[in-house]
């Protein structure tokens, strides 16, 4: 799955990790092209038996524009409103500095430890 740099995420991979958290795996690029099937899937996840805690994990993501973001912000907003936690998790260099520079890894649950770490498998 890693292979295509270029590849969009069209359906990103959900796993769920237990019954009191999920984990979704999102790989590729995230934009303006991709970022309503991720919407999609997002809220579908939320809405679900909801979870008490959805990590979302970026580690594999290799481009995110503003649509993306603004995507996560509406999950997180979302989430809130069920009170479910919604954490970021595998951010790296540039998609790290981004959100540290925004201001808007502060929005999300988690310490810089666990937004580095990855809970997804690469294929």
């Amino acid at each position: 799955m890693l292979g295509d740099n270029s590849k969009h995420v069209d359906k990103p991979e959900i796993i769920i990790s237990s019954k009191d958290g999920a984990l979704a795996c999102l790989y590729g690029r995230i934009d303006i092209d991709s970022s309503p099937a991720l919407r999609e899937r997002l809220l579908a996840l939320l809405h679900s038996p909801h979870p008490d805690v959805v990590n979302i994990d970026l580690s594999a993501v290799n481009h995110i524009d503003s649509s993306g973001v603004a995507t996560l912000i509406e999950m997180l907003r979302i989430a809130r409103s069920s009170r479910t936690q919604l954490r970021l998790q595998g951010l790296h260099d540039r998609l790290l500095r981004l959100f540290e520079v925004t201001g808007i890894l502060s929005l999300f649950n988690g310490s810089t430890r666990t937004i580095s770490q990855s809970g997804c498998e690469a294929d």
